[in-house]
């Protein structure tokens, strides 16, 4: 067998390759085997992608047997993460949903619907708060950015007494997705939302907090405190501040040219929340009469004197005669009378009740910067026809000029009168009319390619493949083209051997073929002699050829 092998063509071919170039080349060629295999199966590995978080182990075996079901290759990271092919994601994550999957750990009001007979009336309720606080935590996940959300109602029992009764309040733990964020909006919608969801809770009774452990949601600021303004209070303010900005930019920039002027307005809001009680007298006043509010008199008579006297009749009662004259003693002595009397008028009296308006404008500062004016460019002289075109100078750019004071005047006056400005207010305005810098405005960066997410996938799959390039070229260069150097050389030298004796070698074998009697197989050994050994052949020949005839 091993004579068939030497006889065949890759034998003899590999029989001429010295042991250390044809070891080499065996080895060049299996690392290049392993290589190619190796990074075929490197490149054929998928990019793994975050499917799910901070998955229960309940939830975890649920959905490690439903990708097994889908066939779908995954790996499960520290706490309780999972991970898939990242071309797979969004399709597993709707395939997963359709089944119900993951149920977050939590459940809603089915509780209810396996409620037992003989449960009591505080395991209803249990189950009721647990159902509630379920379907409020299902319904803030389904907010983009919220991972998870987890729940706690604190209801407190009904109570006879209105002064006894308590408001519920709820507490929310937010686990946002990596790099997200909620806006103040998405903070209050959810306070709003879990408000709602539970009877007489007010909105100060929610607090939100994300896995960070930050408060989202900030109590509100009580009336007259000075821990600074809410939200909604610094929007107001900033909306008056704007809006007092672009009426300035629209009186003054038809004037100064769009671009040339800057302002900013600071508005100091009253937010207090005031209300007044005040009762007020007056006098009576003008020249109309009084009113009169109430009248009492009382009247009473005494006397020191004798009794009535005389004869009882018609004829004792009439008037003394014209010649007789009144005891005025006795008179003065028989009677004393007292007359008193007390008037009430009415006294103007107002009852004020005020409530202060919140949100007022106490007061408003204003700071205004114009630029310097452009002149109309100056029309160039007309050409002399004789005149070289090449001499002309071009006319010169325009100069920018200040306003004139009473330009300005006007400026100040207009922007008061657009701003509502007060001075019994505290108002301010500082108008200023000075040039512009003439630097050019600095150019925003943009975010350098190599930061960019798109260039750094690209640059992953692009190092792959210089990897696997720089691996082939070191097989090929370093192992497999120094081997097939030397077996050529070695080939080479073999060639070199077989051609310098062929042509003594074909002489002897056609004197050996001419000798009568020449047996087949001694040629045969004589050609097998020669091209195994051509030296000693040769030299043979020579000695043949140096004998003489």
């Amino acid at each position: 067998m091993n004579n068939a092998i030497a006889s065949s063509p890759a034998g003899g071919f590999l029989g001429r390759i010295p042991p250390r170039s044809l070891m080499a080349l065996l080895v060049g060629a299996a690392t290049l085997i392993a290589v190619s295999a190796a990074a075929v199966m490197w490149l054929r590995t998928p990019d793994y992608k975050l499917l799910f978080a901070n998955v229960s182990d309940k939830d975890g075996g649920a959905v490690v047997a439903a990708l097994g079901q889908l066939d779908v290759p995954f790996r499960n990271g520290e706490g309780g993460a999972i991970y898939v092919p990242a071309d797979r994601v969004h399709d597993i994550r709707l395939k997963l949903a359709s089944q119900g999957l993951p149920k977050g750990g939590g459940v809603g009001l089915e509780l209810m619907d396996g409620q037992k007979f003989g449960a009591t009336q505080f395991q209803e309720q249990v189950n009721f708060q647990r159902g509630l606080e379920g379907e409020i935590a299902r319904s803030i996940q389904s907010l983009s950015a919220v991972q998870s959300a987890r729940v706690h109602l604190a209801l407190p029992k009904a109570s006879l007494f209105v002064r006894d009764a308590q408001k519920p309040s709820a507490s929310i733990v937010l686990n946002l997705y990596p790099g997200k964020s909620l806006e103040r909006s998405q903070v209050a919608g959810i306070t709003h939302l879990v408000a709602s969801s539970v009877a007489d809770m007010p909105l100060a009774g929610v607090s939100i907090v994300d896995q960070h452990g930050n408060l989202l949601s900030a109590p509100p600021r009580a009336p007259g405190s000075a821990a600074g303004l809410n939200p909604s209070e610094l929007a107001y303010v900033q909306e008056i501040e704007q809006g007092h900005i672009k009426r300035i930019l629209d009186i003054l920039e038809p004037i100064a040219g769009r671009g040339n002027v800057r302002a900013q307005v600071t508005a100091e809001v009253d937010f207090s929340q005031v209300e007044q009680t005040a009762e007020l007298y007056k006098p009576n006043q003008g020249s109309e009469p009084a009113t009169v509010r109430s009248t009492s008199s009382s009247e009473s008579a005494s006397g020191s004197g004798g009794g009535a006297s005389g004869v009882p009749g018609a004829l004792t009662n009439q008037p003394p005669s014209a010649g007789e004259k009144k005891d005025a003693s006795a008179s003065a002595a028989s009677s004393n009378t007292r007359k008193e009397s007390v008037v009430n008028y009415e006294v103007d009296k107002t009852v004020r009740h005020t409530r202060a308006q919140v949100g007022s404008v106490k007061r408003l500062s204003a700071a205004i910067l114009v630029n310097h004016k452009r002149p109309a460019p100056v029309a160039a002289p007309a050409a002399d026809a004789k005149a070289d075109p090449k001499d002309a100078k071009p006319a010169a750019a325009p100069v920018p000029v200040a306003f004139t004071e009473a330009e300005v005047g006007q400026m100040n006056a207009l922007v008061k009168e657009a701003i509502g400005f007060n001075k019994d207010r505290g108002d301010s305005l500082n108008l200023v009319n000075a040039p512009f810098s003439t630097e050019p405005e600095s150019i925003a960066t943009e975010t350098p390619i190599w930061q960019r997410p798109e260039a750094m996938s690209f640059a992953k799959e692009g190092g792959k493949a210089l990897f696997l390039l720089a691996a082939l070229a070191f097989v090929v260069l370093g192992i497999i083209r120094p081997a097939m150097r030397q077996v050529a050389a070695s080939m080479a030298a073999s060639a070199e051997r077989d051609a310098s004796p062929a042509p003594a070698a074909l002489a002897g074998a056609s004197t050996l073929s001419a000798l009568p009697g020449a047996a087949p197989s001694a040629l045969a050994d004589v050609q097998r002699i020669a091209r195994d050994d051509p030296a000693t052949v040769a030299n043979v020949v020579r000695t043949w050829v140096a004998k003489p005839n």
